[in-house]
């Protein structure tokens, strides 16, 4: 019998570039993309708007476009250098200096949109008409139309530049803070201490005093730091709100909208629909502290496992049982997974030292990706692991296509990779050998939902709340505590004993500086995904061509447009949600009559 390949739990990053943080070759690159900046700076400012022609902004285009995928996986690889070694001062110095190339290099994208906006309509009209421009039209119509919204460039180029040591330094604080910290738990008698992202994975824990005890040691070092993260917090809203007041927008969600070119009324018809189908939700988390043993769930009870133990499954075996699922949805997704364990694109191993959280970053001047965890064995880390997998296998069918229509917006790269967890979760709960496996893979399947209809949503509840207030002043810890757990008892429609006043400071979501309202983009990709599987199931094998298509247009079309060209629905009614949520609702009802 053939022996199963292991697969190697860290990251190769030598094939983007050798030598980690002190890599001459990445010193050379960045020298030699600095220049390359200057000379396309150059090439816009000789670009005169009133007599350009279509030719002219191809030529600016073919110098921009290769400069932007280089530039990309410059930022890529620092990224996961300052992930994977939270001590490397190098790496530290490095996303300080990605700072100052990102800065740069948009101040070279707003002075050609600032170009574009100037071309007058009837000319723009037919030059986004000719053979070269007309498969980027979106893009280039886009960025134009969003000029006309800021600042004179002068401004904005001056808030570009103030930003890389004030607003993202800002995140660069946050991100130092927290890979300083760790907690120290005993266990049989030793101290062992544990860095913030290992610490959160015991919140899987089958012993609930286990979770307790972790879940308030975890609290105290948020605590013990909520002075410094409560100064990021605020400073970093002010600067966002600053610019905003300039800009003369009035409506916070005005500029995370646009940035996943998105319309208020799908916003508003998604979180309806939500608020309006709870109940069950709430349902299933009593019948889960029931189970438990305990009067009402608290926050660190949500993510136990039903049963005494959990079976760790190992890197290897999950890895194996992603690319098995995969293969029967879409082989080119299989073949994806399987390239990106063998070639060591993941960075799962368990140690101290590494970033909490998750991510998927590409790299699409060499047309790879990397994906970033830590992986424990737990099922949860196997769903995270395809979800990255899903990021990843998103920007593999985008690789070929113009840099411009590979800029696709948060809550439908959310949607590739929700769709690759449900894949996995579906396929568990068919195959569930007994009562007991099932009752247990159905929990862990609702409570991703939960997770989306309950956390996120009160994630966007208190951040909303937040900034209505910081437009009058500094928010104090104390009142950002209360903030959060006002959001959190009215999103989980006030159903747990003990909240988590500190999620506002350990969530790294809410620092980042470069993607505001990190939060709704998850719950509207987890619904659209919904949507798109029960689609696939009734397309059977038809399926793969439709879904590579429908990830393709996602860099190029509005998510209305998109849904209503790929499925045929209109994200502005609450009909499309409502019939995603009840296929969750589908499984809460398995899940009672399981455990009656």
């Amino acid at each position: 019998m053939e022996q199963t390949k292991e697969y190697i739990q860290t990251w190769d990053l030598d094939q983007i570039f050798t030598g980690g943080s002190q890599s001459q070759s990445l010193k050379e690159t960045i020298s030699k993309l600095t220049k390359e900046m200057s000379k396309v700076d150059e090439s816009i400012e000789r670009f005169d708007a009133a007599k350009a022609s279509a030719n002219d902004l191809v030529e600016i285009i073919n110098q921009l476009g290769p400069l932007q995928k280089q530039l990309r996986d410059v930022f890529a690889y620092i990224g996961c250098l300052s992930a994977q070694d939270v001590n490397d001062s190098d790496a530290a110095v490095l996303v300080a200096k990605s700072g100052d190339l990102s800065a740069k290099m948009g101040t070279v994208s707003s002075k050609l949109n600032q170009k574009l906006k100037d071309i007058k309509e009837e000319a723009w009209a037919q030059m986004i008409q000719s053979q070269e421009l007309k498969e980027i039209a979106f893009s280039l119509s886009e960025a134009r139309r969003k000029a006309k919204e800021m600042l004179p460039i002068d401004q904005e180029v001056l808030i570009n530049d103030l930003a890389v040591d004030g607003y993202h330094a800002w995140n660069q604080m946050y991100d130092t803070i927290v890979g300083s910290m760790f907690v120290t738990v005993e266990e049989k008698g030793e101290s062992k201490q544990y860095s913030m992202g290992q610490a959160s994975n015991m919140m899987s824990n089958s012993d609930r005093n286990v979770r307790k005890k972790t879940f308030d040691l975890i609290q105290q070092e948020w605590q013990r730091n909520a002075p410094l993260f409560g100064q990021s917090l605020n400073h970093l809203a002010g600067f966002r709100l600053q610019v905003y007041k300039h800009r003369g927008w009035n409506d916070v969600l005005r500029e995370p909208l646009e940035n996943n070119r998105m319309q208020k009324e799908t916003l508003d018809a998604m979180w309806t629909a939500i608020e309006q189908n709870k109940e069950p939700f709430v349902a299933f988390l009593n019948r889960k502290a029931k189970l438990l043993g305990v009067e009402k769930l608290s926050m660190y009870d949500i993510g136990a496992p039903l049963g005494k133990s959990e079976t760790k499954v190992s890197y290897t075996q999950g890895a194996n049982r992603i690319i098995e699922q995969f293969q029967k949805f879409s082989p080119q997704m299989a073949d994806f997974a399987k390239m990106a364990f063998e070639n060591r694109w993941i960075e799962a191993e368990d140690r101290a030292g590494k970033r909490p959280g998750g991510f998927c970053t590409s790299f699409p001047n060499k047309k790879q990706t990397r994906i970033f965890m830590t992986y424990s064995g737990t099922e949860s880390n196997i769903a995270t692991l395809a979800h990255e997998l899903g990021h990843g296998f998103h920007q593999h069918v985008m690789n070929d296509l113009p840099i411009q229509n590979q800029r696709y917006a948060m809550n439908v790269a959310e949607t590739a990779s929700t769709f690759a967890e449900m894949i996995l979760a579906d396929a568990a709960v068919r195959q569930a050998t007994s009562k007991e496996e099932k009752v247990a893979l159905l929990e862990d399947k609702i409570r991703r939902g939960i997770t989306f209809f309950m956390n996120i949503h009160a994630r966007f509840l208190f951040e909303t709340n937040f900034y209505e207030e910081r437009k009058d002043g500094m928010v104090p810890v104390e009142r950002l505590n209360e903030l959060m757990v006002t959001a959190q008892k009215e999103a989980y429609c006030d159903t747990l004993d003990e909240y988590d006043p500190m999620f506002w400071a350990s969530k790294l979501h809410f620092h980042k500086t470069g993607t505001p309202f990190y939060n709704f983009p998850y719950t509207f990709g987890y619904l659209f995904s919904l949507g798109i599987y029960a689609h696939a199931l009734e397309q059977g094998n038809d399926f793969e061509n439709e879904y590579i298509a429908l990830l393709q247009d996602t860099g190029r079309m509005t998510v209305e447009d998109l849904a209503k060209k790929h499925l045929n629905v209109d994200l502005t009614k609450p009909d499309f949600w409502e019939k995603a949520i009840h296929l969750c609702i589908e499984d809460i009802n398995e899940f009672m009559q399981l455990t009656e």
